[in-house]
């Protein structure tokens, strides 16, 4: 398949619009994996672009994969060995830590007053436990409110309405509620799930490895419709003005009906698609295996500009006043103006999802360090 012609399935939905990005909130400004409940992983944070200056460095002593949540006045990260910090964004200092025991492979989400995280028992991260774990603490103390076995999870939990959503590697997606985590409900998909659940008018949109996309209704779990025949989906997906974009294991970026479950489009690339996309005025940006990282045109798929880098790119992008960050397997975090893909910095760290915004800075993920960044 040609990585300049999409192919298109259906009539396309009305023009994408180009509203720009939600501004950060100084109380929650980077609340969950992908900035928003939709996964979008672009804000508009005047000011906050290239050059920087270092204020601080953390340093996990494990490998960070995923990208921290900020608010309630603290920087939360999760680490590969299962440990998870809450930082003081002035120093980096470490204001409280937990050891799971278990493996942390996803990002915490904030809501409520509370931090929602899940973790994986596996060997990796030579845990002796087999179950997965959802917990809620008190974000400003670490203490434990509530906590739940569910199955191992590397998918990144959602608040939303008093309610947390969360994803399983034994096949199910799950509703809690979040004061209590009392159970709401579950819907078994059939196949391991990893990626994380995205909600956008009242759906929850996932995918699981058995190459299914689903649509669920928020409120009781019930399959709103279900499409099949795709590769495995790790990608977790952006949903925007009625589209739902995702990557797949089968080399191929997918646009959706987010109504429907009509497939708009597919673009082929020659690699995986672990990326989860970042969608920013009418563009979808997306990295493959095969070395390069794309800007796609959410109304049709059509190429915009790529950019080659000769490293696999897996983690997900993002976009902080109109500067697009992602990183690759190199080890190298590039930063490209989002519009035109023309390089603006690059840095010799990095491999999965690199940047995330709040209280004014930039903070930079490598391998095993967080870097805590202001304009010069």
């Amino acid at each position: 398949m040609s990585t300049d012609a999409p192919t298109t399935t259906e009539p396309a939905p009305p023009p994408v619009t180009t509203a720009p990005p939600p501004v950060v909130s100084s109380a929650l400004p980077w609340p969950t994996y992908g900035a928003d409940n939709a996964r979008l992983r672009s804000v508009t944070v005047p000011g906050l672009r290239p050059p920087f200056r270092r204020l601080w460095t953390f340093h996990g002593h494990a490998l960070l994969e995923f990208p921290p949540s900020v608010g309630y006045g603290l920087v939360f990260e999760e680490a590969f060995d299962g440990r998870l910090y809450a930082l003081d964004p002035a120093t980096g200092r470490i204001r409280w830590r937990y050891n799971a025991h278990r493996c942390g492979w996803s990002s915490p989400a904030l809501g409520d007053n509370l931090l929602f995280a899940t973790f994986i028992a596996h060997p990796s991260c030579k845990s002796p436990l087999r179950s997965g774990e959802l917990l809620a603490f008190a974000p400003r103390t670490g203490r434990i409110v509530w906590r739940r076995r569910i199955g191992p999870s590397e998918s990144s939990p959602l608040f939303a309405n008093g309610v947390v959503y969360v994803a399983s590697q034994d096949g199910c997606v799950s509703a809690f509620v979040a004061r209590s985590g009392r159970p709401r409900w579950s819907l078994d998909t059939g196949a391991p799930v990893k990626a994380s659940p995205t909600l956008a008018g009242g759906r929850i949109f996932i995918g699981n490895y058995a190459g299914e996309f689903l649509a669920l209704d928020a409120r009781s779990g019930r399959v709103v419709w279900r499409q099949g025949g795709f590769g495995s989906f790790y990608s977790t997906a952006s949903v925007s003005d009625g589209r739902v974009f995702v990557g797949s294991l089968d080399d191929t970026v997918y646009a959706f009906s987010a109504a429907s479950g009509a497939l708009l489009w597919r673009f082929g690339t020659r690699g995986y698609v672990y990326d989860s996309p970042a969608v920013w005025r009418g563009l979808v940006l997306i990295g493959s295996y095969d070395g390069t990282f794309y800007a796609l045109r959410a109304a049709g798929g059509e190429v915009a500009w790529r950019y080659p880098v000769g490293a696999a790119v897996s983690g997900a992008a993002s976009v902080v006043d109109g500067v697009l960050y992602f990183s690759s397997f190199a080890h190298r975090t590039y930063a490209l103006a989002a519009g035109s893909g023309k390089l603006v910095r690059t840095w010799p760290d990095g491999e999965y999802s690199p940047a995330v915004a709040g209280f004014g800075k930039l903070y930079l993920v490598g391998l095993g360090k967080l870097y805590a960044l202001a304009p010069r």
